[in-house]
């Protein structure tokens, strides 16, 4: 017990700078818009915007979990397509040479261009915004798995070939391994992407969501309840990005050099 209240400290003492300094930004913002006496519709207080979120929960919550939706299942499959197609590229050179390119190119197009297709050809609901998040989180996952699988000490890989272990048992015990670190790494950017994913479906076309609700409450002028989608769409960015931290350090706690 004592070591854990010791972790919890040094975890809450590791979050005091960023969180004195998000406050200290947000008590500038309030002192700067009451003090020239800049209009609520042009830009809102903090005071104001969690008055937005406490008085519309309902709604904000309605749209949230819409967004949260397509997030979880939009990265869920990008994970899934990333790592397969990551593992084949990795073991075949040909497709690699083949493949890689288009992988490549598919992030050289703006997702903001390819939206309004998928709304044509989808239609606006639930599934051309979780092609978007796959879309738009694929890549990092892809890259990082590649690295990863080609990581491993080459050193290593003729050891095992002299003992004579199998290519699939050179995969499972050394190559996997070697590919974690990196496959969590290119988790913890896809999972932030992946809200942006989200939003630019929703603000593209969409029924409902933060994305969709900002759209509508900007020409209202309800610049309050277009902030408070903001922080909440923030807020499930760094939940994520939280989240797969966390399954980072269980994963790699005795995983070699995880202290450095």
């Amino acid at each position: 017990m004592p070591g854990r209240g010791r972790a919890l400290a040094e975890l809450a003492a590791g979050w005091l700078p960023a969180a004195g300094l998000g406050l200290g930004a947000l008590m500038v913002w309030e002192a700067a818009v009451r003090i020239f006496d800049v209009p609520r519709w042009l830009l809102p207080p903090p005071s104001r915007i969690l008055w937005e979120i406490f008085t519309t929960a309902e709604l904000l919550g309605r749209h949230t979990w819409i967004t949260v939706q397509e997030v979880l299942i939009g990265f869920c499959l990008a994970t899934s397509v990333g790592v397969v197609l990551a593992v084949l590229l990795a073991y075949s050179r040909a497709l690699e040479r083949s493949l890689y390119p288009y992988v490549i190119a598919s992030q050289t197009v703006p997702i903001i261009a390819i939206a309004p297709l998928l709304l044509v050809w989808v239609g606006p609901g639930q599934a051309s915004k979780v092609i978007i998040v796959a879309l738009i989180s694929f890549f990092p996952i892809v890259v990082n798995v590649v690295d990863g699988l080609r990581s491993a000490d080459s050193e290593m890989i003729a050891m095992f070939r002299t003992l004579g272990a199998s290519k699939r048992q050179i995969f499972q015990k050394l190559q996997v391994p070697s590919a974690l670190p990196y496959f969590l790494s290119g988790l913890k950017v896809a999972a932030v992407v992946a809200v942006i994913g989200a939003v630019i479906g929703e603000w593209v076309g969409a029924r409902g969501g933060l994305g969709w609700l900002m759209r509508i409450s900007a020409p209202q002028f309800q610049t309050s309840r277009v902030f408070a989608a903001i922080f909440i769409l923030s807020a499930l960015g760094i939940c994520l990005f939280l989240l797969v931290g966390a399954l980072e350090k269980v994963a790699l706690r005795h995983y070699p050099n995880s202290d450095r």
